[in-house]
């Protein structure tokens, strides 16, 4: 038996194993992902860093128990070099700890939940923002706009609860009802009663995908659009804009990301993506998917393609040296950006198409409320 040159060696492309969301709960956003991914991918003509490497996309329906089926295949099979896919921080917590033990980097497109930004935080784990800020801001926003009284809602999974908490962290007055629903949930009539019987100044909601455009459709046809609704940007992005159309005008949330943010690699981003895709706007689950894309390139090259050298890798990726569509992208401690949040609100663009317009910059730097418990 004779041993691999190093350079036959350099040669084995780099592996990434992408599971998918591109069905089940988080089927329509799984596929804004699955558009990002792949045209990033196909930017840097399938390499990372100036070497080929092959993308095995898999999807697991946004079940938790197929996520780690898939993630064992990637490991003992396919051997992969890097992660990402899962839009539900029920299957990022899912498959997170198997990744750290086999010291893998997990670079999240999605979820930031709470526990790898605090206490479970792990050198192999990237996130793309954590859960609680856009609502932290969101909550600035109602206190801004002077709402002395809110009904929150969301779904009851940890995404869920982070986003309520983090509501709550910076709003300043009343809550008088906190509403959880089913994922997936399809009828939100009788939550729409609680609404109407309590008489809000205004509704915060976490709904992503389906579940926000079911709950915009029926909140606008119940006579309800009078009372304002806030959200994260999950809720109000351009894949429930399309899904609903004209009710969502009006529509404010919050992000890390707009489609009209002036950064050059933003502006490269969107025209491509239009092109691409019939002139739809992108997503911010296509804009962060194209992003850690981008990242595991920078991060290869940063190690000159030595990717068996996990310490190194881990470093290169700090580093965060590619051009975001964010803009800079400076890591704290715990491996999640420290950025900034605008509120957008829905519109129509000059061309008469519903969309996101960028209103204003609510903070510079929002640093996550969990950092001080990670020990990194």
């Amino acid at each position: 038996m004779t041993l691999a040159s190093p350079a036959a060696l350099a040669a084995d492309p780099i592996k990434v194993g992408i599971a998918l969301d591109i069905s089940g709960p988080f089927a329509a956003i799984g596929t804004e992902a699955r558009d990002g991914f792949n045209l990033a991918i196909d930017q840097l003509n399938g390499m990372l860093g100036g070497q080929k490497a092959d993308f095995i996309q898999k999807d697991f329906a946004g079940v938790p128990d197929q996520a780690l089926q898939v993630l064992d295949r990637f490991i003992k099979q396919d051997k992969i070099t890097f992660f990402t896919g899962p839009i539900g921080s029920n299957s990022a917590l899912a498959v997170g700890p198997v990744l750290f033990a086999a010291k893998i980097p997990y670079l999240s497109n999605n979820p930031g939940p709470s526990q790898f930004a605090g206490a479970q935080c792990n050198p192999f784990f990237f996130g793309a923002y954590q859960n609680d800020a856009f609502d932290e801001v969101a909550g600035l926003v109602a206190n801004k706009r002077g709402y002395k009284n809110m009904v929150l809602l969301a779904p009851n999974y940890p995404a869920g609860k982070d986003h309520l908490a983090g509501f709550k962290r910076t709003y300043q007055a009343k809550v008088s009802d906190e509403i959880y629903t089913k994922v997936g949930q399809v009828d939100y009539s009788p939550e729409i009663a609680q609404i109407r019987t309590q008489k809000p100044d205004a509704v915060f909601i976490f709904l992503p995908g389906g579940m926000g455009i079911n709950f915009i459709k029926q909140y606008v046809a119940s006579g309800l659009k009078a009372i304002p609704i806030l959200a994260p940007a999950f809720s109000a992005d351009q894949d429930v804009i399309q899904a609903v159309g004209e009710p969502m005008l009006g529509l404010q949330n919050t992000t890390h990301w707009a489609h009209d943010l002036p950064v050059p690699a933003n502006q490269k981003f969107v025209a491509a993506f239009k092109a691409r895709y019939g002139g739809r706007y992108p997503t911010l689950y296509a804009a962060q998917a194209y992003d850690v894309i981008y990242a595991m390139d920078a991060a290869v090259r940063g190690v000159g393609g030595n990717v068996a050298d996990k310490p190194a890798l881990v470093q290169a990726l700090e580093r965060s040296d590619y051009a975001s569509v964010r803009g800079k992208i400076t890591l704290g401690k715990n491996h999640y950006p420290d950025q900034a949040y605008y509120l957008r609100v829905v519109d129509r663009d000059k061309n008469g198409t519903i969309t996101n317009r960028l209103v204003e910059k609510i903070v510079d730097t929002q640093v996550d409320s969990y950092v001080g418990n990670c020990k990194m």
